[in-house]
């Protein structure tokens, strides 16, 4: 999936407490300096008789491993090297935002304990340090810390470290575990003995990252990529410290599906799930069998959805059948088949079914209606049903971790826009909840000078948008304040309002952000999302726009003054609109962007491609094809006056490859008819989600809060 695991996107592009009227105003002058000219070589990529001549296919050199690898290189330096000089005049200012954002970071910090068989689990950071410590507890809090992984440690020497997942042995002695030192989301996965510390030899390389154990202690179910697509096409069953190759317990024949491994909170099943945009179909066995068979729940089925929890004598299915939003079945042990499939919640035309949270004598249903999460709780004991309260316009709210089935207190997640992360315990019986930690911001943050509001802007078919909104007091509703709109739409997934304190360096000064919730997102509901995607796409593109034409005639800015980001598939929104209306923007910031659509959805060898046919279309068939063409931001680029670009990259992006930014980029400059400037910046050491330490991606966050700050005039020599 081509979406942006950024710890949040909307959370980190925009949230000390500067007074908004002191900000001075000075106009950026940009170096005369002149950019990297890409070479030509005309390639006809096109279908269907349709001439579609790219000039830069040649810059997938890299990653194909052809002939132009070395000059792909050297290319993305002089693009780097270009856009240091263009931004050197803010390099200060960088510094200055990244010591400002570093510094509401409370370095010393520990996550709220959560209890599993016997056992308090936590991590903490400490002072400095970028990555965190994985500890536990036994028994009690006051008894000693145990030190089960020390990622500073472990990524000594690596520009880039990530832990894909951690899971313990039923029998509390083991640590899977899975490293990722390149930044594809290709993990090995390592095992570690808790009582010798001690880590084992058996190494299990190109993994998702996760693993689950069987009950015995010594099998581990994990799910395998290939190594070139990256798709999770097996499922594979290791025995520790068996000479033995690992046994193929399940491979997906379906290159459109993706396949997953996961256990019950009861513990008592193991779960294989095979699922498309579009239909699903789930394996099971008994967790305590060696070796067992797994069955199939239910035949996948067209445009049928489902997935499973285990509750007591029965499993739950929430599944789209007959249901567009979703409804919660019940079925027994003994009969999965969806003949035996018994409604306990209906299907709600205005409520999205999202999920379950399953525990032995309570329900937490996680829902939405209008555009925002409800949490439902059901008492099976009393049959008793209610809904928690949150109280702001505008928030997210979650389900956090819960890994007790026979626990009746529920931990969860509360945050909003000017709300920091929120952990609660929630007891299910009582119906009391109690606060367990709120994000420290350092530096004096006081929620009550930043106003959030939740608007609704008319698309151009009716459909009413929701836009979630926050600023400073003080903030004037006159058009001459700067805005910065963040959109995503696409595979289904909302965007929720929650807090950032990065963000606080754009509303001290002055600007005010908000999230678009477009369709091809979920937060309205399933067909949101049903009419953003395929045939509908243009909907999500126009929905944005629609959304930034309604900020504008509401005085919450003007196009001087109106910024947009997104990133990746977001980034394929911010493409698609500077194309369609480059006169609306003053700026842009594109991350890791899709941008080449048409040419990457053709090449089946490119990850991610044939999993998501469903979501763009398959352009083999030419009605995709054309409609595909006909919004791709590489194949709409014209001569015109663009907006202000600042487009960002890595080499090693996995989700979308360093070659679609960097040909967008070649052929805008091209045909910028504007003196408006476009920049290229790819990260060398990363991919997808870029630095992997909790400060240095702030770096990243600065450039791009610099950039927009440069565009608004700010004067960073009196900021």
């Amino acid at each position: 999936m081509r979406s942006l695991i950024l710890a949040g996107a909307a959370a980190l592009l925009f949230p000390s407490c500067k007074n908004t009227s002191t900000v001075h105003k000075e106009p950026y002058h940009w170096p005369s300096v002149q950019p990297p000219v890409a070479e030509k070589k005309p390639k006809d990529v096109g279908r269907f008789g349709d001439k579609r001549i790219d000039d830069y296919y040649w810059m997938g050199d890299y990653f194909f491993k052809g002939p132009d690898s070395t000059k792909v290189v050297d290319y993305l330096k002089a693009e780097n090297a270009y856009t240091d000089t263009m931004m050197a005049g803010t390099s200060g200012f960088q510094e200055k935002l990244f010591q400002e954002m570093k510094g509401r970071i409370k370095e010393k910090d520990e996550s709220v304990p959560y209890f599993k068989k016997g056992y308090f689990y936590y991590t903490r950071f400490e002072e400095g340090q970028q990555y965190y410590i994985l500890c536990r507890r036994k028994g009690a809090m006051s008894a000693p810390e145990e030190i089960l992984l020390n990622v500073n440690e472990l990524a000594k020497g690596h520009p880039y470290y990530a832990i894909g997942s951690t899971s313990v042995s039923p029998d509390n002695k083991l640590l899977l575990y899975g490293v990722d030192t390149v930044s594809r989301r290709q993990y090995t996965l390592h095992i570690k003995n808790l009582e010798t510390g001690e880590i084992y030899t058996d190494a299990i390389p190109n993994t998702e990252g996760y693993g689950v154990w069987a009950n015995d202690n010594k099998t581990i179910y994990y799910t395998a990529k290939h190594p070139v697509t990256l798709l999770s096409e097996k499922i594979m069953r290791h025995t520790l410290g068996s000479m033995a190759p690992d046994e193929l317990v399940y491979e997906e024949k379906d290159k459109s599906n993706y396949i997953n491994v996961g256990k019950s909170k009861s513990e008592r099943y193991i779960f294989i799930t095979s699922e498309a945009t579009m239909s699903s179909e789930v394996r099971y066995a008994e967790a305590d069998v060696f070796r067992p068979e797994f069955k199939v729940f239910a035949p996948r089925m067209q445009d049928v959805l489902y997935d499973v929890s285990h509750q007591n004598d029965h499993f739950l299915v929430r599944t789209n059948k007959d249901a567009q939003n979703f409804r919660l079945m019940e079925t027994p042990l003994d009969q999965t088949d969806v003949s035996h499939w018994k409604e306990l919640i209906p299907h709600r035309k205005d409520v999205l079914l999202e999920g379950v949270d399953v525990c032995r004598n309570f329900l937490v249903i996680s829902e939405r209606k209008g555009g925002l999460v409800q949490l439902n709780i059901r008492n099976l004991k009393n049959n008793d049903s209610y809904y928690l309260d949150f109280g702001e316009p505008a928030y997210t709210a979650y389900v956090g971790t819960n890994p007790d089935y026979n626990s009746e207190v529920l931990r969860y997640n509360y945050t909003s826009l000017t709300t920091p992360t929120s952990v609660f315990d929630y007891d299910m019986n009582t119906r009391q909840k109690k606060l367990l930690k709120e994000q420290e911001v350092l530096g004096g943050y006081d929620k009550t000078q930043y106003v959030t509001e939740r608007l609704i802007a008319t698309a151009k078919d009716g459909s009413k948008v929701p836009i979630s909104l926050v600023y400073k007091k003080g903030f004037k509703k006159d058009g001459t304040q700067p805005l910065l709109l963040y959109g995503y739409g696409s595979y289904g997934n909302s965007l929720d309002a929650s807090f950032g304190s990065a963000r606080l360096s754009l509303l001290d000064r002055g600007f005010a952000y908000a999230i678009a919730h477009v369709r091809g997102g979920q937060e309205m509901g399933r067909q949101w999302y049903e009419d953003g995607k395929l045939m509908k796409k243009k909907n999500t593109f126009t929905d944005f726009i629609d959304c930034a034409e309604y900020l504008i005639a509401q005085g919450y800015t003007s196009k001087e003054h109106l910024y947009a980001s997104g990133g990746s598939a977001g980034g394929l929104l911010m493409g698609t609109i500077v194309n369609m209306r480059p006169d609306l923007f003053n700026g842009v910031v594109a991350d890791v962007p899709f941008v080449d659509v048409v040419t990457t959805m053709l090449d089946e060898s490119i990850p991610l491609t044939t999993n998501e046919f469903d979501e763009w279309g398959n352009p083999k068939n030419k009605e995709a094809y054309d409609y595909m063409k006909s919004y791709s931001p590489v194949d709409n680029v014209i001569p015109r006056d663009y907006p202000n670009l600042l487009v960002t990259t890595g080499l090693h992006d996995s989700q979308v490859q360093y070659f679609e930014p960097a040909k967008w980029v070649a052929k805008l400059r091209v045909n910028n008819t504007g003196k408006h400037v476009i920049l290229l910046k790819t990260n060398m050491d990363f991919g997808h989600g870029g630095a992997s330490g909790r400060f240095d991606y702030l770096k990243d966050v600065a450039l791009r809060y610099a950039f927009f700050c440069a565009l608004e005039g700010i004067d960073m020599k009196k900021d």
